[in-house]
């Protein structure tokens, strides 16, 4: 159960989310008021968007495979892995340069594998090996000089007590 999420907070905290109907759905059954953020908008998929990972791979395993291993592959029509990352980089590169103040974004799986990978000035392609479950906790923190650090990853959301 998220609801008590924002009572562990502190009161200072700033909320921020995707547009997505389902990101502000979670926003709100945590007791957040955030404002939207469309850099926090998970990956257009074009024409694969809805779709299972099986079932596009079973339609366009070469247009998969070249999407998957080359960051600027756009088979699907939508959005390349490298221009994901550069929308959620400047959001990064915003917080990095804002007050410090706890921030907590509600967004998708796939905006987290970039941050993490852009925090990590890890290839793009180490995506696919970063696991994001629904409704997990990954906690980066900026120090100062803008240098970002993860602090956990796909943690589970524990029930308070």
């Amino acid at each position: 159960m998220v609801a008590p999420l924002r009572a562990v907070l502190p009161p200072s905290t700033e909320a921020v989310c995707s547009p997505a109907l389902r990101a502000r759905q979670t926003a709100a059954a945590a007791g957040l008021d955030p404002r939207t953020d469309a850099r926090l908008a998970e990956c257009d998929f074009g024409s694969w968007a809805g779709r299972l990972i099986s079932d596009v791979h079973g339609a366009d395993a070469a247009g998969l495979a070249r999407w998957m291993t080359d960051p600027d592959a756009r088979p699907h029509g939508g959005e390349t892995l490298t221009e994901l990352s550069r929308r959620v980089g400047s959001w990064l590169d915003e917080r990095a340069g804002a007050e410090p103040q706890c921030l907590i974004a509600v967004t998708h799986g796939g905006v987290i594998k970039v941050a993490v990978a852009r925090v990590l000035r890890a290839p793009l392609r180490a995506c696919w090996q970063i696991d994001v479950e629904p409704l997990s906790i990954t906690e980066l923190q900026v120090h100062d000089g803008g240098a970002w650090m993860v602090k956990r990853v796909n943690c589970p959301i524990e029930p308070l007590r």
